[in-house]
């Protein structure tokens, strides 16, 4: 796809111009495969993960048609909702909703976000306005249709982005209720990173003859992320990872916890040990949220502490590393987490912390990504959760690199990847 640029996609001028202002050079694989499609008016079903590029890849062709065709007849009375866009998480509603205010920017197309956890007033009086786009999370979408304060007699295209997320978070059924309440005679887009069982079912029940898009399979992980593993106690994961973030390589990190609860304690560790960080999960303020994204978009804090759930759709550049405090029970997770990195052919490291008890995990890890994770040896002082071989592995990063084992002379597995 290297050869197709967004002038070879049939957009037109306004969008063209959007899209330079955004610093957008060439098409990502899902955009140039996507975007004709959806202008062809095709129903599509997509597995693309997050940092795929995928939100241009609908909102762009999106933008196009509703410019295209103008406003419906009888629309005088405001403007009715013509795409409605579902997504499982208020940051990522926040993000797409951004997004279409920048690429729309010389169209006269209006759009609105609505979620949970604020009050309804500002959103109910966007929607009473006249919004073509409306991007919504599944809970408050509902309640207000409830309150017949959002209807979709005019809806032309139905997004259902993360699908398989909505499912993870348990919304699967509020998604449903959503579908059975809007037409049927509509262009319907379905994005996913992965596809459950559940979820293949849905897309078969709600697309018609839908296009196939299949970007970077959920299996696979960038050759720019160096990764390596650490066998260590539960109990001295903290010290490590304190240990690790004293390099100053480390600029901008993620570090994915299972539970907000180990979100919490870990951010406050890290902050005590005098490393500031912050915490993000489905339990903060949207508010405290939008403040610890902004921190460390801007610098003023350089590791965030998230859960899986909590940073899916977080869209944050530059991140030099991302540490896996625990092993996802979802190894689909790992390839997610470690994704953070190694953006826009920059590249990264990821680094995961095992204990005896994860060890399942990260083998399903590595039957997922069809590889060994290095390991690397545990720096003295803590305690170390090695098997029997030993505590050997990898000198480096990279698995061709293999030290000798058993031997703790200057030959012995290095504490940290050949950057420190």
């Amino acid at each position: 796809m290297s050869s197709v640029s967004f002038n070879n996609l049939n957009l037109i001028a306004p969008i063209l111009k959007a899209v330079q202002a955004e610093g957008y050079e060439t098409p990502t694989p899902i955009q140039a495969q996507a975007i004709p499609r959806i202008l062809a008016g095709r129903d599509l079903l997509a597995c693309a993960q997050t940092g795929t590029g995928k939100t241009a890849a609908f909102a762009l062709p999106i933008l196009q048609l509703l410019a295209e065709r103008g406003l419906p007849h009888g629309s005088s009375r405001g403007r009715p909702v013509r795409v409605l866009v579902l997504t499982p998480t208020r940051e990522l509603a926040s993000q797409i909703g951004e997004s279409f205010t920048n690429y729309g920017r010389g169209l006269d197309i209006r759009n609105t976000v609505i979620f949970g956890g604020v009050g309804q007033n500002a959103q109910v009086n966007a929607l009473r306005n006249g919004v073509d786009v409306l991007v919504a999370t599944p809970g408050r979408l509902l309640d207000l249709m409830q309150q017949r304060l959002v209807r979709f007699d005019a809806l032309e295209t139905f997004v259902l982005d993360e699908a398989d997320r909505m499912l993870d978070m348990g919304f699967i059924h509020d998604v449903k209720r959503v579908i059975a309440a809007i037409p049927k005679d509509r262009q319907t887009l379905f994005f996913s990173a992965t596809m459950p069982p559940e979820i293949s079912r849905l897309a078969s029940q709600i697309l018609t003859q839908p296009e196939r898009i299949a970007v970077t399979p959920v299996a696979s992980t960038a050759e720019r992320i160096s990764q390596a593993l650490y066998h260590v106690s539960k109990n001295q994961k903290t010290s490590l990872l304190i240990h690790l973030l004293g390099d100053e390589a480390v600029t901008r990190s993620l570090v994915f916890t299972r539970t907000k609860r180990d979100a919490n304690r870990v951010a406050e560790s890290l902050t005590k040990a005098g490393i500031h960080s912050l915490a993000i999960h489905g339990n903060k303020s949207q508010g405290a949220r939008e403040r610890a994204l902004d921190s460390i978009k801007k610098g003023t804090t350089r590791v965030l502490v998230a859960t899986d759930i909590a940073a899916r759709g977080i869209d944050i550049d530059g991140v030099s590393h991302v540490f896996n405090y625990d092993i996802p029970n979802v190894p689909e997770s790992y390839v997610h987490r470690i994704g953070r990195t190694a953006r826009a052919g920059a590249e990264g490291i990821a680094v995961s912390f095992c204990s005896s008890e994860e060890r399942g995990f990260i083998a399903d890890v590595e039957r997922l990504i069809r590889k060994k994770v290095p390991v690397l040896a545990t720096p003295d002082g803590l305690a170390v959760e090695s098997k029997k071989s030993g505590r050997g592995g990898f000198s480096g990063w990279r698995q061709d690199s293999r030290a000798p084992r058993g031997n703790r002379s200057s030959n012995r597995p290095s504490n940290r990847p050949s950057h420190y």
